[in-house]
Parts: C-alpha cells; sequence; structure tokens
C-alpha cells in the first residue's frame, strides 16, 4: 500500500509539474475587437511576469494597457504577424506609454519596427519564447508564432478556423498561402491550438489536426485552392485606404516615425 500511494502521489506531481509547464505560456487573454473581429493575444511567463503582445488594435489600447497593469505584467514586445488593411495597429502608440516596449513585425512586410522578424527567430518572454514561422500568402510578410513547446500557433490572417485570409490585395498569391499552410502549420503537432487573428462566427481556436481534417478550403487540392480564392469576389476592406499607410509606419504618424525601418519615437511612462 505505501509503494502504491508514493507511486500515486508522483504521478500527480509529474501532472502538476506538465500543467505548469504548459500553462506559463498559456494566452494570458485573448482579447476580442468587434469592428474588425480582430483577436489580439497577451501571453506571459508568469514566474518572471515578462509578457508579449500579438496583433493590438488601436481602438482597445487602454483596455489592453490596464489589463497589462491589474496583472503585474511586464510588456516585452508588441508583434505584429503582418501589416493589417482592415484596422489600425496600437503599438506605435504603445511604446509611447511603455518605457522600453519593443515593436515587432516581418522584415518582408515593409513596415517599420524595432525588430524585423525573419524564419526562425526566436521573441523571448522571461524563460518562454515564440519562434517566428513565416507563412506568405495573405501578404508577402505574414508569419505565424508558435511556442516553444510547439503546443499553440498564433497564425495571423494565414490560416482561419475554418478558413483562411483572402489573397487579393497586397502582394496576396494563393499558391504560396496553399504551401505556408500545408507545409508549416499542417506540419505542426496535431494537438497543437491554433489562434487566428480573426473570427467572424464566435469560434476561438481550433487544433491543427482540426483544420487538416475539415477545412473546407485547404482540404482541397491546390488548384481547386487557387480557383477558390480567384473566386471568392469580396469586397475592399473598410479601412484599407487608412489602415495600410498607418500600419506601416506602426500605427503613427510620419512625423513622430520618420525613418522607415526605425521607429524612432520615445517610450515613456504614462
Amino acid at each position: 500500500m505505501k509503494s502504491e500511494i508514493c507511486f500515486w502521489i508522483s504521478r500527480r506531481a509529474v501532472r502538476a509539474a506538465l500543467r505548469q509547464l504548459l500553462t506559463a505560456h498559456q494566452p494570458v487573454r485573448q482579447l476580442f475587437e468587434p469592428e474588425s473581429s480582430t483577436y489580439t493575444y497577451l501571453l506571459a511567463d508568469t514566474s518572471t511576469k515578462e509578457a508579449v503582445l500579438i496583433d493590438p488594435v488601436l481602438e482597445p489600447l487602454d483596455r489592453a494597457l490596464t489589463l497589462l497593469h491589474e496583472l503585474g505584467f511586464n510588456l516585452k514586445v508588441a508583434v505584429n504577424t503582418h501589416c493589417h488593411a482592415d484596422h489600425i495597429t496600437s503599438t506605435g502608440l504603445m511604446k509611447k506609454r511603455l518605457a522600453g516596449l519593443k515593436s515587432a513585425i516581418s522584415k518582408f512586410s515593409g513596415a517599420s519596427a524595432d525588430i524585423h522578424l525573419s524564419e526562425g527567430d526566436k521573441i523571448t518572454f522571461g524563460k518562454q519564447y515564440l519562434t517566428v514561422v513565416e507563412t506568405p500568402g495573405h501578404t508577402d510578410g505574414c508569419v505565424t508564432l508558435v511556442t516553444g513547446d510547439r503546443s499553440m500557433a498564433f497564425t495571423g490572417d494565414a490560416l482561419l478556423i475554418r478558413g483562411c485570409g483572402r489573397t487579393d490585395f497586397q502582394q496576396g498569391s494563393a499558391k504560396k498561402l496553399y504551401q505556408s499552410i500545408h507545409q508549416k502549420i499542417f506540419t505542426l503537432p496535431d494537438h497543437c491550438l491554433i489562434y487566428p487573428g480573426h473570427d467572424y462566427k464566435g469560434q476561438t481556436a481550433s487544433t491543427v489536426a482540426e483544420e487538416r481534417k475539415f477545412n473546407p478550403r485547404l482540404t482541397k487540392s491546390l488548384e481547386e485552392f487557387v480557383d477558390i480564392m480567384n473566386n471568392l469576389n469580396l469586397p475592399k476592406p473598410k479601412k484599407i485606404d487608412v489602415s495600410v499607410p498607418a500600419n506601416l509606419v506602426c500605427g503613427v504618424t510620419k512625423s513622430e516615425c520618420p525613418e522607415k525601418g526605425r521607429i524612432l519615437i520615445q517610450s515613456t511612462t504614462s
């Protein structure tokens, strides 16, 4: 009996340790912006309180800052998965409110940032990190961010739940997107959670296995996928003419960010 009890305690301890490892960098919050149906993700290393923010939106800036303050997190990096066409990023204004905050985006985006990301780069926060996976197709500068244990992937507008990003503007390519998803995202572990940049039906997450099996566009052949994407006939995003120019300079005016490729505004505490 004693050995059985010890074995049970050991198993429980192992399970607890695994849970701690798995939750140390889980999305602390999945924040929704209703006008553009955009998801923003806040991740943190709970032991060091260092955090990273993915795809922050301008309008709910104060909500994000309040949450950071309430949870006691130190935001190290605000990263955009691509240059957005349907909303303006809040990274530029966040840098003015939070001392030491760095902005990040793909080097292929054409946008200003402190950090220009490439395949295999790591975004660290405390003892945790996100690995950059280049997934072009929606735009040339799209990246997917994968947690160090490959249990979660933040896919931006590349892979959505039972869908994908459009490919009819901003250097979009249906062929590139299909290859990015099948060769980069669908090769992640089956259980890897998919956290998209948008959802229009109230869905919050999926898995690699689910999307590989059930995504109505991605279960098609390349030729069929290209035909589907070329015939969506979607209206132009309402804010594209404002959002893209703003997001090329981190969501701030050119006077605040005069040198393309590097943010020059000074971070100050609010």
